[in-house]
Formats: C-alpha cells, structure tokens, sequence
C-alpha cells in the first residue's frame, strides 16, 4: 500500500520514539515573528542556549505592527516587541525581514513569496495559521511559545502522528465562487472540531485547477476547522511557482523540482477519512456566527434556533444571534455593516487584490462604510502599486495601509469600536476577534468584502458585479 504526502514528510523528518510515545520530529524551516518569540527567546537565554540551526529561522514582523506610521508605533508594547525581534534576530544570528528590507509582511505570506515554504518539508511557527504553507505540500504546524523555545534550541518537536482525511472536490465552481468560499463550505460541512487529530489532505478538480495562492487560502483555514494541518499536494504549479524564487536552490532545479514531486500521496495511499464534495453546491458564503463553522451561502437565511436538532446546537445557534444581534430566519443579505476589511495571512495576497481590483474600478464604497485594504507585505504592495491597484482602491474610498495583520486580529490599531459589523476577508470571526468586546465580524471573500462595501450591507457579489458569466477559482 502506499503512502500519502503527510505518512512520506513524517518519515522523512521522525528523529526518533520518546519515552511518553510521542515522535520527536525534525523541523526543517521555523518562522516566528514580533509576538510569540520574545517569551522564547527570553527562556533560551535564561538556560545559556544557542539557536540550534539558526538558517533554519526566518522572521518578520506581523502581528503588532502598525499599518500607519509603522516604522514610529505609538503603542510602547509593539515598539518594544520590534525592537525585541531586532535585538533577538542579531544576537541569535537569525535571519530577519524587517520594514527596512522591503520583505516585511505576514509571516505567512513572506515564506511562500521568497521561496523558502518548499515541499515535502516540516514548517513551524507560533502562529495558529501556519497550516497555510501546506499548499506547497509541505506539512505545516502552528505552536505555543513553548514549542518555540524547543525548536529554536533543539530543531525538534514532539508530537503524536495524526490521522489523515482526504477532502476531494470536483466538479466546476460557479460565477463568483473563489477558494474562500470553498474553505468556508468544507468547515460548514465538517464543523469546527470535525477536523480535531486530523491532517487534511485537499484533492480533487477543484484545487487541481486553483492556484497556489488560492490554495493558500484553503489551507490558511485548516485549522478553522479543527485539523492540525492541511495540504495540497505539489504539482507542476508548485514548481513553477517557486522557481527562482530567493530561498531555492537553482544548482540543479531539475532534480530539486523531480524530489519535490516524489513527495505527492501515492494513488493508493491509506486515508482514514474521505469526503466528496461536489462544486456545484458551494455559493458565496458569509458567516452569520461567532465561529468560522456559522456559515450560510448568501441566498440563505440567518438559522433560526427553534429548527435546532438538539438542544447543544439551539444554545450555540442563540448564544450567537444574541452576540451578533440578529433576527433568526430573516436574509443574511442586505445585513448593515460599518467597516469593510480586505487583508490577513487568508486573502491579503496580490492576487486578491487584482481580483477585486477588476470590479472596483468605478465602483464607490457606500457612505456609511470605513473600507480598509492591507497589503500581505511589502513586496504585495509594491506589485499593487506598480499596476495601479492602490488607486483604483483609494478612489474607490478604500485606506490602503502598510502591511500587516491589521485588523484581522486588532493587536495593532486597526480596531473595530463598539458593536461595530465588519465585512472581513480575514479567518476567524471570534467575539471580540477584531478588537472591540463586542465587535462584530462577517467572513466573506474579498469580492464579497468589495461588494458589501459598495452596498453598505452584506451583498451578492455575483449582482453587485454582474458576475453570472464570469467563472471564478
């Protein structure tokens, strides 16, 4: 029988049996950033360590820097964790992509941009959303500042293998329909835990035909759903898309390309789980809840408590309308929103911004609507810039800002006030996610996002644009 992607990147990497059961497991590319390294980085120096493989490390800035004025931050806690980053990545000999370098960005989409998210590899970071890098078919960890500090010293860490669920969707997606969409509907289907000890491996027509960057998102969202990780596994556009990028070697790409590809799940691979989704049923999706499972297609209706199958799901489906403030079984469409967000490690890539940058031009957001766009990085805002994308957003009524996780999880200043409704491009929908206790958050992709802005309200992008004979990834 044999192997799927995740079984041959395990054995590759499994060190060896520790005493409790559990493998230790070699972490070929560790990335960390301004938030969840300073506790690390203090430890190891409490205990007289050195980075084992400081090559190995990369880091940037994300998480707490600001999108206006970022190189002078108001906020003394992110100046001091920048400035902790800075000292800890010269004293530990670490590779660091700062604002100076024209690098800087999320660090989940700074790996795959330069190259150094490659196949058949183990990634970790103290970041929930590492399982992005899984689209290069790479098997792709998120971990506590505890784990952090284990890598940094040792390479290593320990864990229990996890089963394997293959999610194959096939089929053609409609007008309008993009990776987000198609994420948010696996996560619908499965449930927010349904992926708990589980690696998804997504395959089928519909990520054959995707492009890395969509992939990303699909895989951003992974652990939306519970899994510890996802992947895609690589193929030629794997290859094409790293070729020449910074981070690969090129001595002999041929053979590096060839070893990459040895990596993809074998035809009669062992899964312990297969789903089968078909295309045709996936419509643009918003969430209407408190967590990324609380999603509707946008024709739909908000769930109404009292058709609940148990009184767990009638609690859950009333704890959220309650938080959300709204009405049971009314239209999810035409719902008011103050702040439209396109950005975050899920849809801040440049792809997105092209996208919705086709049906932007000539468009205005609505009076009511503070739209906010955040490029992934810098190396994203200057392609954007460099195609006149920032402009078509600006005049638009978009802000464009500097790069970074913005208000995806509002440790910086790009906050949502009061009970606020936002139109987000972003990941989690969480109480209190995107900065306010009481702010509330509605995921959609950033056609969605674009078309909500303009609307004043949650829309269909598919009417807002015209979109019935346009097919979308």
């Amino acid at each position: 029988m044999g192997k799927s992607l995740y079984q041959k990147v395990w054995d590759t990497h499994s060190v060896g049996k520790l005493a409790d059961g559990r493998t230790q497991l070699f972490i070929g590319t560790h990335l960390i950033h301004e938030v969840t390294s300073p506790q690390a980085f203090g430890m190891m120096r409490d205990l007289g360590l050195k980075v084992k493989y400081p090559r190995r490390t990369f880091a940037t800035i994300d998480h707490i820097v600001p999108t206006i004025n970022q190189d002078a931050p108001q906020d003394p806690l992110a100046a001091e964790m920048m400035q902790a980053l800075r000292e800890n990545a010269d004293d530990f000999g670490v590779t660091y992509f700062d604002l100076a370098s024209g690098k800087q960005g999320i660090v989940h989409v700074v790996g795959p941009e330069q190259g150094i998210t490659q196949p058949g590899t183990t990634i970790a970071c103290g970041d929930s959303h590492t399982a992005t890098h899984g689209a290069f078919g790479a098997i792709a960890f998120g971990i506590g500042t505890t784990q952090v500090r284990d890598v940094l010293a040792t390479q290593t860490m320990a864990m229990e293998p996890l089963k394997v669920r293959r999610i194959e969707v096939n089929g053609d997606l409609g007008p309008g329909v993009y990776a987000k969409d198609v994420t948010l509907h696996i996560i619908r289907l499965l449930g927010a835990k349904g992926g708990i000890g589980y690696a998804y491996e997504y395959a089928g027509d519909v990520f054959d035909r995707m492009t890395m960057e969509e992939r990303m998102t699909v895989c951003n969202m992974a652990i939306e759903g519970g899994a510890r990780c996802g992947y895609v596994n690589p193929d030629h556009k794997t290859v094409e898309y790293l070729r020449g990028r910074p981070y690969v070697d090129m001595s002999d790409f041929d053979a590096t390309a060839a070893r990459w590809l040895s990596y993809a799940s074998d035809a009669d691979a062992h899964y312990d789980d297969i789903v089968k989704i078909d295309a045709a049923d996936i419509e643009p999706t918003v969430t209407w809840g408190i967590s990324p499972d609380h999603g509707i297609s946008v024709s739909e209706n908000i769930p109404d408590p009292a058709t609940a199958s148990t009184p767990e799901e009638k609690a859950s489906v009333e704890e959220a309308l309650a938080y959300m403030k709204l009405p049971a079984g009314t239209p999810i469409k035409g719902v008011k929103i103050d702040v439209a967000f396109i950005g975050s490690c899920t849809n801040g890539r440049i792809s997105d911004f092209r996208e919705v940058a086709r049906y932007l031009k000539g468009k205005k957001v609505a009076a009511n609507v503070q739209a906010i766009a955040v490029p992934g990085s810098q190396i994203v805002d200057h392609q954007c810039r460099q195609e006149g994308i920032h402009t078509i957003f600006e005049e638009a009524g978009f802000e464009w800002r500097g790069a970074g996780c913005s208000m995806c999880l509002a440790m910086n200043p790009d906050k949502l006030v009061g009970d606020q409704v936002c139109a987000s491009s972003s990941n989690r929908n969480f109480k209190g996610r995107q900065g306010s206790p009481t702010g509330r958050t509605i995921l959609m992709s950033p056609v969605m996002v674009a078309a909500a802005a303009i609307n004043g309200g949650v829309a269909d992008a598919r009417e807002v644009f015209d979109l019935s004979s346009t097919a979308a990834a």
